[in-house]
């Protein structure tokens, strides 16, 4: 499909009542004020307390109207433009983006089997996220490169990324130096001076609470870097309920919301009007053996309600794109077609993990990202709006007399005019019946879409950047490295 921002003008589903919203509103206000949010960084705990929250050693308190008026300056809508402004992309109001799988460190295809992440794999995830037009926006690394140290892997990343996609870019929130590092880069690439980066969003980050009732230290300092340079923050807490949140589904959305807003009001006290966004990654755990589960009913209404909180403090949101299946079956594909779903049921913004993600997270796979990228175009599909068009074309009462009750429709000018773009066209879906499948080699989903990842490997040129500019960007990288890069623990 050529590049698109789709918009989502179906009714939200919307699960809970009006009292049911204001019952987890109240609850998370009450934990807030009550039982308080573990700030882990001391610099966050000093600013909040100049600010008149109640701080107590590391925890720290907020009254409900301090919060609301601090939400209240969070923008309902922004936009993020990377190095190619024809890729700008808005976030909020009825918008639904798409991006790619985020940090597995693992990685699978039908050639390799599950083996740990290389260079080479981030690579070719890499111009999978640029080539599909149906993701939007490249988020972290898609799969990490355990063959590079950490000290330097967001330099080789993010450089490569910049020169392999020119699409918005995301930046770590671990600690000072890889994100300013991050920063730089993306200034680079985009050919800006500071001013003209600080101005407005070019790139963003996500955080995680540490559920329940944490915020960490390098995911605060990371944060609030990108709110004093006006760059958008994410803040998604990982409320897993039964294990890391309440086993009620509307507990753990309760808790979800409550650790959100504590880092959203924080990033308001630091600059009032950074752009933030509310993103929600509930669901459950399989309650006999503890791990996560992914897609499931629970998950889907966990989106849902979240959206409704979203919409309630006028924020954008994000949700992902999740399985918890080990290989690109029927159960991947299940499971993250009803996590897709509910993001357009629950309209989240920004959807993450959309293409690629498997065993929970723990796995980044081609033919994965291909299939679930039929599912995104699908979706996408289905929000154009001529689908549903009613003018006399589209209502055909004189097509319906030339045919008349003893013909059909596929010879004739009305459909021969549009059959080229009437429907949607698959890229892996197979629609031929059982035998004329079998006698083209009878191959499975995900054959089909290894195939169409080689294909896109040998055929793919990276988009254009200036040479002074690539220059500048690898000398950066260099200098950095010989400076040693970031701290690491090892």
């Amino acid at each position: 499909m050529p590049w698109r921002i789709p918009l989502n003008t179906d009714r939200p589903t919307e699960p809970l009542s009006p009292d049911g919203v204001q019952a987890i509103h109240d609850g998370a206000m009450r934990i807030l004020e009550d039982i308080g949010i573990e700030f882990l960084n001391p610099e966050a705990c000093a600013i909040l307390k100049k600010a008149g929250c109640g701080v107590n050693g590391t925890n720290i308190r907020m009254g409900r109207d301090f919060v609301l008026e601090m939400l209240g300056h969070a923008p309902e809508t922004f936009t993020i433009t990377p190095r190619n402004p024809d890729r700008a992309i808005p976030l909020g109001g009825r918008h639904i983006l798409f991006g790619n799988v985020s940090s597995p460190p693992n990685y699978w295809d039908l050639q390799t089997g599950k083996v740990s992440g290389t260079w080479a794999h981030f690579r070719s995830l890499m111009i999978l996220t640029q080539y599909f037009n149906c993701i939007h926006f490249a988020g972290g690394y898609p799969v990490e490169p355990t063959d590079i140290h950490a000290s330097v892997r967001h330099l080789d990343c993010v450089s490569e990324k910049l020169l392999l996609t020119d699409k918005v870019v995301h930046a770590y929130s671990l600690g000072r130096e890889r994100v300013e590092d991050v920063m730089e880069m993306v200034r680079i690439a985009g050919g800006m001076t500071r001013e003209e980066f600080d101005a407005r969003p070019h790139m963003y980050t996500n955080i995680n609470s540490v559920s329940p009732l944490k915020h960490d230290f390098p995911m605060l300092e990371g944060a609030m870097i990108h709110a004093r340079r006006g760059q958008p923050v994410v803040v998604t807490p990982f409320t897993l309920a039964g294990a890391m949140a309440p086993v009620t589904m509307s507990g753990a959305v309760t808790l979800s919301i409550a650790e959100a807003l504590a880092a959203i009001v924080l990033l308001q006290v630091i600059n009032p009007g950074c752009p933030v966004a509310i993103g929600t990654f509930t669901s459950n755990v399989d309650m006999k053996s503890g791990a996560p589960a992914f897609g499931t009913p629970e998950y889907m209404r966990a989106t849902q309600m979240t959206g409704q909180m979203a919409r309630f403090y006028r924020l954008p949101m994000r949700a992902s794109g999740v399985c918890a299946a080990n290989v690109p079956d029927g159960q991947a594909m299940w499971e993250t077609s009803n996590s897709l779903w509910s993001a357009v049921q629950s309209r989240s913004n920004f959807v993450y993990h959309a293409a690629g993600w498997l065993e929970g997270g723990l796995i980044a796979s081609p033919e994965k990202f291909i299939m679930d990228c039929e599912v995104i175009q699908m979706i996408q599909r289905y929000l154009e709006p001529e689908i549903c068009a009613t003018g006399p074309d589209d209502i055909a009462v004189e097509a319906i007399r030339e045919v008349g009750p003893q013909g059909h429709f596929f010879g004739i000018e009305h459909t021969q005019d549009r059959y080229e773009t009437a429907f949607y066209a698959p890229i892996v879906s197979d629609w031929r019946n059982h035998e004329a499948w079998k006698l083209d080699g009878g191959t499975w989903t995900a054959e089909r879409a290894n195939k169409v990842f080689h294909d896109i490997l040998a055929e793919f040129t990276p988009p254009p950047m200036a040479e002074d500019v690539a220059e500048e960007l690898r000398d950066f990288v260099a200098r950095r490295k010989s400076e040693g890069g970031a701290p690491t623990d090892f």
